[in-house]
């Protein structure tokens, strides 16, 4: 079962990042990663499930910019009540981004020191501020779904369509409600996307790595980074539509 182990995003201030989300949103950090060029930082809050996704910061050394382009959507959090959360975040000094009334009363958008886009979703279940989704646009529906349903055995178990766009979210079959989805964005006015490179990856975890790569490899995924080239410690594929999907061992 290849449950979405975290989701890597970039960031320009690393500082400036881990006391956004450890204040905001409470997290802790699970693990860190210090190499010669670049330090990666693995956050969660306290009581994250046992199949709950983790938030990948990355910080380049060499002090570089990025561009957010359009593929990558966001990711959502966990809370109890929308209105309660988004008026804890106005208190706390976050930026009001897009409230609650703007977005029907069922979700709400915030953003990070980066410009991330962070949704604010209810939920019976997970942790608060728990990793609920993470949201992708994709160009062609079908082709999108079938690339998870075939070649990570995903399941579809939420669907929403809209006038103008539609919304597909997937995970594991056996996974656990704390688990993180993909949620597929498609609009129907056949755009285009660009990737940008502020939004890195998604991360699914396994117990084998190379019977899952040899697996993904008879599904004819794209052999991007195979294990050897990644020291046999991960590998990374890419969805139908360019966005990169790291594998790693549990």
């Amino acid at each position: 079962m290849l449950t979405l182990d975290h989701t890597m995003m970039r960031v320009e201030d690393l500082d400036a990042s881990l006391d956004w989300y450890q204040n905001h949103l409470d997290y802790e950090e699970k693990g860190r990663w210090e190499a010669d060029t670049f330090t990666n930082v693995f956050l969660g809050p306290e009581d994250m499930h046992d199949e709950g996704a983790m938030l990948e910061l990355t910080y380049n050394h060499d002090g570089r910019s990025y561009t957010h382009g359009d593929a990558w959507g966001h990711i959502a959090v966990r809370c109890e009540d929308v209105y309660d959360a988004y008026e804890e975040l106005m208190d706390a000094g976050v930026e009001d981004y897009r409230d609650p009334d703007s977005c029907g009363g069922s979700y709400a958008f915030v953003k990070d020191p980066d410009g991330h886009e962070v949704e604010i979703v209810e939920r019976d279940h997970g942790a608060k501020w728990s990793l609920d989704h993470t949201m992708l646009r994709v160009e062609d529906a079908d082709e999108a779904i079938g690339w998870y349903t075939r070649k990570l055995d995903y399941e579809m178990f939420r669907r929403s369509e809209h006038d103008s766009f539609a919304l597909y979210f997937l995970k594991p079959r056996e996974a656990a409600d704390e688990a993180m989805s993909v949620e597929l964005t498609y609009n129907y006015d056949g755009r285009s996307y660009e990737l940008g490179d502020a939004w890195g990856h998604l991360a699914v975890s396994t117990d084998d790595l190379h019977e899952t790569w040899e697996t993904l490899m008879d599904r004819h995924a794209e052999d991007y980074r195979d294990p050897a080239s990644c020291d046999d410690r991960y590998a990374f594929t890419k969805d139908a539509d360019g966005h990169e999907v790291e594998i790693v061992t549990n």
